[in-house]
């Protein structure tokens, strides 16, 4: 069983024959470091699960990038506005190394529902839980200091720190790279 399958049949309870079938939708795509999956400006026509890897997803706003997110292995990455409503992306998401993932066209994807009847059921249950993700982020900035956000973030994603530059995390986090940075160095031992 793939970790894609993994992740599915985990996360959604999917069934070993439906699971199979969703599967086989799926190819394997290789993403050289410093490559983009997107673009901002293009539309977004596939939606990827993160087998390896680490991919920064940002957008340039007065010549300056913010990162929104940093996805990493059992992730799935895409737009899903621009796959969904076919409207221009208005993120990048570039590799931040060698990234290996299983993709799924939009064609492709539209017709889950054909395969696997209870499609829409699953998908329900995967958008509620990105919409928690995005829910507990926004509830962080709102709520948090600066050292409270790094903390909770640095607990659920001690991989990151070793992997990624630090000032796409401080970014993310909502800091400066200085703000990070003296952050950092008060939560070191």
């Amino acid at each position: 069983m793939t970790e894609l399958e993994q992740y599915i049949h985990f996360n959604f309870g999917v069934a070993d024959d439906e699971l199979t079938k969703i599967a086989s939708l799926f190819e394997p795509e290789v993403i050289s470091k410093g490559d983009f999956y997107i673009k901002s400006g293009a539309a977004c026509d596939k939606l990827s699960f993160v087998q390896s890897g680490f991919l920064r997803l940002f957008a340039t706003r007065h010549e300056k990038d913010i990162t929104q997110w940093i996805f990493s292995k059992g992730y799935f990455i895409g737009d899903m506005p621009s796959i969904t409503f076919n409207v221009p992306s208005r993120w990048n998401i570039q590799a931040l190394s060698d990234t290996v993932l299983y993709t799924i066209q939009k064609d492709s994807y539209h017709t889950i529902v054909d395969t696997v009847p209870r499609w829409p059921e699953i998908e329900k249950h995967f958008l509620i839980h990105c919409f928690t993700i995005m829910e507990d982020r926004i509830f962080a900035h709102l709520s948090m200091s600066a050292e409270e956000r790094y903390t909770a973030f640095f607990e659920q994603n001690k991989e990151l720190f070793n992997q990624v530059p630090l000032q796409y995390l401080a970014s993310l986090l909502g800091m400066t790279p200085e703000t990070f940075s003296r952050v950092r160095r008060r939560q070191q031992p």
